[in-house]
């Protein structure tokens, strides 16, 4: 990448299928001064787009298929691997055996990830070199990780759960991993033999929890369940407990603060709650004038530490609403903490979707509804799934000729796969408030059983 040209600071987005080198590629980059750009592969060109635009890398890296359509976007486009002209591995091979790693400060950029914003557009979350390694040093810590630990990563890279979390933790503790690709029942279960950890979404918990072949003794060797990215429902929590004899882990982190608080790895893993502040973090729950409420009582979770990221990319407004004056991060959830200082995630203050542990801003998919022929309107919004954690949903006023099938097939070329409905439901017409405003909350509530069968 060096040889290419690629200098400190400049951006390098990835949008690549998991494998080892895409870690390696993740890691030059790092070692080159750079900032490593992960994009999600199902992103569409219309998407990818919109992200080369704002970031503005100065090498863009993507799967041999996808080279040309994306060089209609990127002055620099290289593969991975694969044959022909612009394979970084091709490259590397004729490249000297060695490397001064540029330094780079604490305070420096390492990685921007976008994340969901309030207009429904995406918003790239500022990762320094200090706030990554502050928070894979605390949790290798207080996860207990150490270097005769072998982690199952099932998780996706271009995501902070899989290339941050997962990655930095066993890294730190010279850990091995085992690297899957994907997620997989049978290829996760035959792991666990020679395995100690997993980290994963609840979507991975409930799908094993379906697999004849997870049992006590295939899970022996495990000393370590760890959830997060989306809401682990309590029954799921008890059931893993009853089949494996391990209780889940669960923690609470965002694309913008990486971890901020965890269930404790020795003491009661409470079902329902994400547990405590990290050490060096600190965590409090505020009323709508932003003054701290008393333990018991619902209000705004906002999260200060060195593992909170330095703003939003070329965006200091959004970065300035974001921030407090005294340096905490407004998250938008909504929490509450116990009498015993557990806190536990009660929902959000905005619309976003987390499905499967992925985001998905309802205004995008509604804006792509809105405009086929037919519809009068749509409300796009999450309900509870037994796999996915929640569920993407639209409903739909509009034309007595429109099926769902057809407002789907409609959405797929220019949409990932998981910000698709997974059901379109046709309505006369939308609840709404005194000021216009669609009552998504009646909708989720009115909904919410929906998915209880699936």
């Amino acid at each position: 990448m060096s040889a290419l040209g690629v200098k400190p600071c400049d951006r390098v987005a990835a949008q690549i299928e998991k494998s080892a080198e895409g870690l390696v590629l993740y890691l030059a980059t790092i070692r080159a001064g750079a900032v490593f750009l992960p994009l999600n592969p199902a992103y569409t060109l219309a998407e990818l787009g919109f992200f080369l635009a704002d970031a503005e890398p100065a090498l863009v890296v993507v799967d041999p298929a996808r080279r040309d359509e994306v060089a209609t976007l990127a002055a620099r486009v290289e593969t991975l691997d694969g044959v022909g002209e612009g394979s970084l591995a091709d490259l590397a091979a004729l490249a000297p055996d060695s490397f001064h790693t540029v330094p780079r400060g604490l305070a420096d950029l390492a990685a921007i990830c976008y994340t969901s914003g309030t207009t429904g557009l995406s918003k790239g979350a500022m990762l320094s070199h200090g706030a990554l390694v502050s928070n894979a040093r605390t949790l290798r810590d207080l996860w207990r990780f150490a270097a005769d630990d072998v982690l199952i990563h099932a998780l996706p890279i271009y995501h902070v759960h899989g290339l941050f979390i997962a990655t930095h933790v066993a890294m730190t503790a010279g850990a091995a991993m085992i690297l899957q690709p994907r997620f997989d029942a049978d290829a996760v279960i035959g792991a666990m033999p020679r395995a100690t950890a997993l980290m994963g979404v609840p979507t991975f918990y409930t799908r094993l929890l379906a697999h004849p072949g997870l049992t006590r003794h295939s899970a022996a060797s495990m000393r370590l369940f760890i959830s997060g990215s989306a809401p682990l429902l309590a029954q799921t929590h008890d059931a893993w407990r009853a089949r494996t004899g391990h209780a889940i882990l669960e923690r609470y982190g965002l694309t913008e603060t990486g971890m901020s608080a965890s269930n404790p790895y020795e003491g009661e893993r409470r079902a329902g709650t994400v547990g405590f502040a990290l050490p060096g973090v600190k965590l409090r729950i505020v009323g709508s004038d932003g003054e701290s409420l008393p333990l018991g009582e619902i209000g705004a979770i906002e999260v200060e530490g060195p593992n909170v990221c330095s703003g939003y990319w070329r965006d200091p407004d959004k970065t300035a609403l974001a921030f407090r004056p005294d340096g905490f991060f407004i998250t938008g959830d909504l929490g509450v903490i116990d009498a015993c200082g557990y806190l536990a995630i009660v929902g959000r203050d905005k619309d976003l979707i987390i499905t499967g542990g992925l985001n998905v801003y309802p205004r995008e998919v509604e804006g792509a509804i809105d405009a086929l022929p037919g519809v009068t309107e749509s409300a796009v919004i999450g309900l509870p799934h037994p796999d996915f954690g929640e569920a993407v949903t639209a409903l739909v006023v509009g034309a007595a000729g429109l099926s769902e099938a057809a407002i789907l097939a409609a959405l797929a070329p220019d949409m990932a796969r998981f910000k698709q409905p997974k059901h379109v439901l046709f309505v006369g017409d939308l609840p709404r408030n005194p000021m216009g405003k669609v009552r998504k909350a009646l909708l989720r509530e009115r909904y919410a059983d929906l998915y209880a069968q699936s």
